[in-house]
């Protein structure tokens, strides 16, 4: 079972791709846009950056082991 943690990333992951294809959708589909959806795509793809560059700087003591 993976941890709490961990499934928050995943769905994170996936709910910023679903708003990313939303937004790319808008814009060749001609919708109006609104400031909204590009927020929402920054802060969660912000979120995960975050957390990546995280791991990596706490696993970069761990490398034997």
């Amino acid at each position: 079972m993976k941890s709490t943690f961990v499934l928050m990333r995943v769905w994170a992951m996936l709910t910023g791709i679903a708003l990313a294809v939303w937004y790319f959708a808008e814009l060749a589909f001609g919708a109006g846009q609104t400031d909204t959806l590009p927020m929402l795509v920054a802060a969660i793809g912000g979120f995960e950056l975050f957390h990546f560059l995280q791991d990596l700087w706490l696993n970069r003591g761990r490398t034997n082991g």
